[in-house]
């Protein structure tokens, strides 16, 4: 999709705070933290919505599955509970604001540190994967 600015941000297009990246997933800082290390985790192949993403039966040889989607989104959590000193983390998935399959991570508001501290935050996360 050429206006998607999820697809533009996979693609390079766009920047942002990378922490994690495999074949067929990309997480990478939200610009608008609800707290310290908040992520987006999106399929990098456009997909609309984190449902439409295949079962591991239904998906092609290296295509992205349900899954591993899941499996990101739990190395991101289990990354941000090290990096935050907090058991306490956070997911949604909603999907209004993006048209891209999205699902947020982040630790929970008490937390320490500047949710805006995005190189530090970005590199707190990657340093625990």
């Amino acid at each position: 999709m050429n206006d998607c600015i999820f697809c533009k941000i996979v693609k390079g297009e766009i920047p942002s705070y990378k922490v994690y990246e495999d074949e067929n997933f990309f997480a990478f800082l939200d610009i608008n933290p609800e707290s310290p290390g908040h992520v987006q985790v999106i399929p990098k192949e456009h997909t609309r919505w984190v449902w439409d993403v295949p079962s591991v039966a239904e998906a092609k040889q290296g295509e992205a599955n349900i899954g591993e989607y899941f499996e990101v989104v739990r190395k991101i959590a289990k990354a941000q509970q090290k990096a935050f000193d907090t058991d306490w983390i956070l997911s949604k998935i909603i999907g209004d604001e993006v048209p891209h399959a999205h699902i947020w991570v982040f630790p929970n508001d008490n937390v320490t540190g500047n949710k805006k501290d995005f190189e530090n935050n970005a590199k707190n996360i990657t340093e625990n994967l």
